[in-house]
């Protein structure tokens, strides 16, 4: 079957868009070796090795069926189908998809062990798939140590499916209702099939994304994935900054955990994370602490407890020091071992970030949520104390992200998002002339002058401005 004849075939599926059609025919002429039919072994060969095991055996049983109804072969129309249910199906779509890989019927209600399971193998073929494609994101935190664990990815898929966990049998309202809401599963799953239906091991042009789209591409706009047709998918992978130094960091992470974190912050920081602050490298200080992240921008912070617990926030507003809380409802906290959770803003008050050195009438250190002595998450001023207490109003579903309450922490790291705020000379601001400090311009350098007890003897005796 030539190219032409396979796009005509194409054409007839009228649930294919121009960019679809192109994708879908070069894939089933691929897979059915210019025939008109693919068989289940030659399928098997040509996305065996880019996948999990099991995601490839429900693949199967959507196409070529189980049992009494197994067939030998499936026409493009078939294999057109199970690609726009996955990219960009409705929820009966996706729905149907579920419950025939998994071998049951519209009527039948499901275990949740075997919905977990469904999307364990989607998770792990995402992972599996981010080591072949070895994009430059990818790249960027593999180099420098970070790993996939499969103890993570069972966690991830544990909490992409938390809200089924109560109920079992599971009903298809339950499903309908949850794959509604499964936004981040909807995205592994389309980086999923982009990239099986991609694969061309004779044209290497096909490709989701080229040696050459992948150079030509600066790392600031790799937050998608673009084919040759237009059609783009979004990597839930940021872009790792700032470690070029430093040959072998030792984070904590692994790239489960980066994406179960990524793909909760509102889109605009989803591309890049730079490193600000380990306790690894930069040693155990609050000041030093401070003085990596203040004028940052929006960060995130992790902390691994002594008994293995792995928690944080996100915070979007700049780390500055002062005496009260700032921030917005954007900032949520989180869990990452032994669950993976996330605890997004209730409105109830704004304690989301407050950051306090060197005072006598208010607390010293980091707080993200509730109220003082019952924070969400505290991070004292005696390097490696904190606290997080059983309740916190600031953040919904919230519960203690520690081991214990009370808890020293054996490492954190910060992480800024996207690129940091412009300083005030990139501002064109003055800081110096007439009437004026080079503090005027360094907020940093003023707090930190505050925080050690000095005083800025040229506040209070400027001249005044000219009229």
């Amino acid at each position: 079957m030539g190219v032409n004849s396979s796009k005509k075939l194409a054409a007839k599926c009228s649930f294919l868009s121009k960019d679809e059609q192109l994708i879908v025919s070069n894939s089933f002429k691929l897979a059915s070796r210019n025939s008109e039919k693919i068989k289940e072994d030659e399928l098997t060969k040509l996305w065996g090795s880019q996948m999990d095991g099991r995601l490839l055996q429900y693949i199967n049983n959507y196409l070529f069926g189980k049992g009494e109804q197994k067939v030998t072969t499936v026409d493009l129309e078939k294999f057109a189908e199970l690609f726009v249910f996955c990219t960009r199906g409705t929820v009966d779509e996706k729905v149907k998809v579920l419950l025939t890989s998994l071998g049951k019927s519209e009527e039948e209600d499901i275990p949740y062990s075997l919905v977990k399971e469904y999307v364990e193998s989607i998770v792990s073929s995402y992972m599996k798939i981010q080591r072949l494609s070895n994009s430059k994101q990818y790249k960027s935190w593999a180099s420098r140590g970070c790993q996939i664990h499969t103890q993570n990815s069972q966690r991830l898929a544990e909490s992409l499916t938390r809200d089924l966990s109560g109920e079992s049998p599971i009903s298809r309202r339950s499903l309908e209702s949850w794959l509604q809401g499964s936004t981040v599963l909807g995205q592994l799953l389309l980086f999923v099939f982009m990239h099986l239906y991609n694969i061309s091991h004779k044209d290497k042009s096909t490709a989701l994304v080229s040696e050459k789209q992948q150079s030509a591409n600066p790392p600031e706009n790799e937050a998608s994935a673009t084919d040759s047709d237009g059609i783009k998918e979004r990597s839930l992978v940021p872009y790792c900054r700032g470690l070029d130094l430093i040959p072998s960091y030792p984070s904590i992470l692994d790239l489960n955990q980066i994406v179960f974190m990524n793909a909760h912050l509102p889109q605009q920081y989803q591309v890049e994370w730079r490193f600000l602050f380990s306790s690894e490298i930069h040693g155990e200080s609050f000041s030093t602490l401070i003085g990596r992240i203040v004028n940052q921008g929006p960060s995130v912070l992790v902390l691994e407890d002594r008994s293995g617990y792995i928690f944080g926030g996100f915070a979007p507003a700049n780390w500055a020091l002062g005496p009260n809380f700032f921030g917005d409802d954007s900032s949520f906290l989180f869990t990452l071992a032994p669950r993976m959770r996330v605890f997004p803003s209730t409105g109830y008050n704004q304690h989301f970030q407050y950051l306090n050195l060197h005072q006598q009438t208010m607390p010293n250190g980091l707080a993200m949520g509730g109220q003082f002595g019952y924070c969400g998450l505290w991070i004292d001023a005696e390097y490696g104390k904190g606290h997080s207490s059983e309740s916190c109003t600031t953040y919904g579903s919230y519960q203690q992200l520690s081991h214990t309450k009370e808890f020293h922490f054996r490492h954190m790291e910060v992480w800024g998002l996207g690129q940091p705020p412009p300083t005030p000379q990139e501002k064109g601001e003055r800081v110096t002339g007439k009437g004026g400090s080079i503090l005027d311009g360094n907020a940093e350098s003023k707090a930190m002058l505050k925080m050690a007890g000095k005083t800025i003897h040229s506040e209070g005796l400027r001249e005044p401005p000219n009229t």
